[in-house]
């Protein structure tokens, strides 16, 4: 008697041990995925009525489906932080793709647990078979936005303006946005993404008037001279600031640095970097980082690019 008493329980315990793990899964991996709420439980998409709100779009290379103009996902699994991205408006209507069809493009919000709220623009294209997201472009974070128009420029097709306010360089994003900026972005109906038309001079820019300091720039890629290709998977948060004093600060996917470079003609040298100490797994920032002590020289190019050489012809590091 006892041993099948010892048996019953056994196979309870086990039973609850299973509906445990089964739960888990369900919160910690479903609430992650695309098309599942934050509890983990199946979006019922049957009765949503099409719209660019209702639909997918890609931010730094992930799915992310709109349900009424919002998406709420767990940061990661085990996570209690929430990912929000949200329907922000300021939308324009053109036909992007010359189908008779008028197409969307807007702006997305996305808050990841911390202070920032990063906005995005993104097209959506109304095709037959329902709305098409498309790959989001980062505009900044904690902008002020004033407005998304269609460029009227003939020679300017599928060219979007978007109109905001921000900071200058050195000042913090806990200032208020208080510089008018634009933002030129032209649309690519195959790769559904889109890339910036630099505004200089007859939409090129002049790299005789370009200077390091002018702007925050991005990271876009690092190629060497073996075929080896660094891509960032998340471009908005490898930045680059250059200060007139001779300092230099960096952000990265995991932690800030700091630290400064001197400069001859178009030979550039770093000095050490300073940098904080958080542990990221997966994070690129040691690919991003050789650019610091590989950089030799550097130049300007008519897509408003800044563009270090590496030494001994090694390779290239890209910024935007």
């Amino acid at each position: 008697m006892k041993k099948t008493i010892f048996v019953i329980l056994g196979t309870l315990a086990a039973i609850v041990v299973l509906l445990a793990l089964a739960g888990i899964y369900k919160f910690n991996y479903l609430a992650a995925q695309p098309g599942y709420d934050v509890d983990g439980n199946k979006i019922d998409t049957s009765e949503i009525i099409l719209n660019p709100k209702n639909a997918t779009y890609i931010i730094e290379g992930k799915e992310v489906v709109l349900i009424d103009g919002v998406s709420e996902t767990v940061a990661a699994s085990g996570s209690v932080s929430k990912i929000t991205t949200r329907y922000f408006g300021n939308e324009a209507r053109t036909d992007l793709n010359d189908d008779g069809r008028e197409d969307g493009v807007f702006l997305l919000t996305r808050e990841t647990g911390g202070t920032g709220t990063f906005f995005y623009a993104v097209a959506a294209l109304h095709t037959e078979a329902g709305w098409i997201g498309s790959h989001a472009y980062f505009i900044g974070d904690r902008i002020a936005p004033q407005s998304t128009e269609v460029s009227q420029n003939p020679d300017h097709q599928n060219v979007i303006v978007v109109n905001y306010a921000d900071r200058e360089a050195d000042q913090s994003v806990s200032e208020r946005p208080s510089v008018g900026k634009s933002v030129w972005l032209k649309f690519d109906v195959d790769s559904m993404t889109f890339g910036e038309v630099v505004q200089n001079f007859e939409g090129e820019a002049n790299p005789s008037n370009m200077t390091l300091d002018m702007k925050t720039w991005m990271w876009v890629r690092t190629e060497y001279n073996n075929d080896i290709e660094f891509v960032p998977n998340k471009t908005a948060v490898f930045t680059l600031t250059f200060d007139g004093d001779g300092s230099v600060s960096a952000t990265t996917d995991c932690n800030a640095m700091s630290g400064t470079y001197e400069q001859d003609g178009n030979q550039i040298t770093f000095g050490p970097m300073a940098m904080t100490r958080m542990f990221c797994p997966d994070s690129q920032e040691r690919d991003f980082a050789k650019v610091f002590t590989e950089t030799q020289s550097y130049f300007f190019t008519p897509k408003g690019e800044l563009i270090f050489e590496f030494t001994f012809d090694g390779g290239t590091a890209t910024f935007r």
